[in-house]
């Protein structure tokens, strides 16, 4: 850890967007590269390879609505719920604000969908326009290859709200260390932080709320797989291997499905690649986006 929690809390800025106070970050010179992070963290995800890509990029990362320390509204009803396609306006929305026209972007977990989605609206020509190139990490890319952890299930059933009211630093710690690798398990500090994060707001109570992006990915299967079809030459993937979740199966998925789309395998990490291995995966993102 290069950069501590409470630094990354004073470096935090923010936009509104639709009434909400969205925390964001940015750093480094260079073409602008959309960092999108995944569930149930934050943008501070992205600390392990921080330094390392903003050598060579510009880089923007917001904590997503419901995330970290931007706004987690409670309301069943407030505008927009917390689906992947608001998440993926307000992050158009904050590349409007910064006046971002061309970017890159690197996308894991719960932000591959996010990805997806700018993909498809840049297909269909309804925005995104500006997107180049995009480096997937771990994440539900394709619904069927996704593995949910028991928590999930019960987050996405009618007793979801149970899920919310059970979690605690410790389950939350024993599941979330669960997707790493054997050898590259977060430490208590980094688990700390975490939970810091998730629970800033008191975010834990709307666990089961933002797994709604589990729905989005069932009923936008066909439009987020296919739109991969037809951008092969400028997507790739970075996978740990080990990942109970969405691993080396995905990977495999992945090679069948845009056999010319660039595939990357690290053998001995999980979920979250560039928390576990980061100069490995800050390397290879940089090769691909040269």
């Amino acid at each position: 850890m290069t950069i501590p929690l409470a630094d990354w809390r004073a470096q935090a800025q923010y936009f509104d967007f639709e009434g909400m106070r969205i925390a964001y970050w940015r750093a480094g010179s260079g073409k602008p590269l959309l960092l999108v992070h995944g569930f149930p963290t934050a943008s501070w995800d992205w600390e392990p390879i921080w330094n390392t890509m903003s050598a060579q990029h510009s880089l923007i990362a917001a904590d997503m609505i419901g995330f970290g320390l931007s706004d987690k509204p409670r309301s069943k009803n407030h505008t927009g719920g917390y689906s992947i396609h608001r998440q993926t306006d307000m992050q158009l929305a904050l590349l409007k604000h910064l006046g971002v026209t061309e970017y890159d972007a690197l996308v894991h977990d719960y932000g591959v969908s996010v990805g997806q989605e700018l993909l498809a609206r840049q297909h269909e020509s309804s925005g995104a326009d500006g997107l180049n190139k995009m480096v997937f990490l771990n994440g539900g890319i394709f619904p069927d290859q996704h593995r949910a952890r028991p928590i999930q299930k019960l987050g996405v059933s009618p007793l979801g709200f149970l899920a919310s009211r059970m979690l605690s630093r410790k389950s939350f710690g024993r599941s979330f260390a669960s997707v790493f690798g054997p050898d590259t398990q977060p430490s208590k500090q980094q688990l700390d932080n975490f939970w810091e994060l998730i629970t800033e707001q008191d975010g834990h109570r709307i666990f089961h709320t933002l797994l709604h992006y589990i729905g989005d990915r069932r009923d936008n299967a066909q439009r987020w797989t296919g739109v991969l079809q037809h951008v092969q030459t400028r997507i790739g993937f970075i996978n740990g291997a080990l990942d109970p979740v969405s691993g080396e199966h995905a990977y495999r998925r992945w090679t069948a499905h845009v056999p010319d789309a660039q595939a990357h395998l690290i053998a001995h990490v999980g979920h979250y690649p560039h928390v576990e291995a980061p100069a490995h995966v800050a390397a290879k993102a940089l090769e691909w986006l040269a």
